[in-house]
């Protein structure tokens, strides 16, 4: 990275960059024939992931990372997703977590995940909990733990004629 990270709450201005980063992210995906997470269609094409990313917005959950006038990673934050089991207490629930595939290696998942850790403390909550793609390899799963979380429990969101596969983690902070 050229220069520091700077997080500042996202708006609707945002939801353009932040679709393009889920679109590179997937496009980061497929070209490693990982299309079983996110499948093969822009984020910016769906309609439901486009309104998802407006609520984030304007719920006031949603944090961006900027570096050199550039957006290079975005957070959302907020109550649990509808499909995850809810907590047995208070929580911050990481909804979004994508970072400019371009920049990977370089802390910014990390950064954002240390701003969600304090906004976390900041509420007087002490439990962070987030979900990603449990399938394929695991990769995803085990970057959260290098991050600190532990295993919950894995779910399974039914889709088609499938079920995409998930893995809750969580953090005591």
């Amino acid at each position: 990275m050229t220069s520091p990270l700077t997080i500042r709450h996202g708006g609707l201005d945002d939801v353009p960059a932040v679709l393009a980063l889920l679109d590179r992210a997937t496009e980061w995906l497929v070209a490693r024939g990982r299309t079983d997470q996110w499948g093969t269609e822009p984020h910016s094409t769906n309609p439901r992931r486009v309104e998802q990313i407006r609520e984030f917005a304007t719920g006031g959950g949603l944090w961006v990372g900027e570096t050199g006038g550039r957006l290079v990673g975005a957070l959302a934050v907020g109550d649990a997703m509808s499909y995850i089991p809810p907590a047995t207490e208070p929580e911050l629930y990481v909804r979004l977590l994508v970072t400019d595939r371009a920049s990977k290696g370089s802390g910014i998942g990390t950064d954002l995940l240390d701003h969600a850790r304090a906004l976390a403390r900041g509420l007087g909550v002490g439990l962070l909990r987030v979900d990603c793609f449990g399938g394929g390899d695991g990769e995803l799963i085990r970057y959260y733990e290098k991050q600190g979380f532990t295993r919950g429990e894995p779910f399974g969101v039914p889709i088609s004629d499938s079920v995409w596969p998930g893995q809750v983690l969580f953090q005591r902070l």
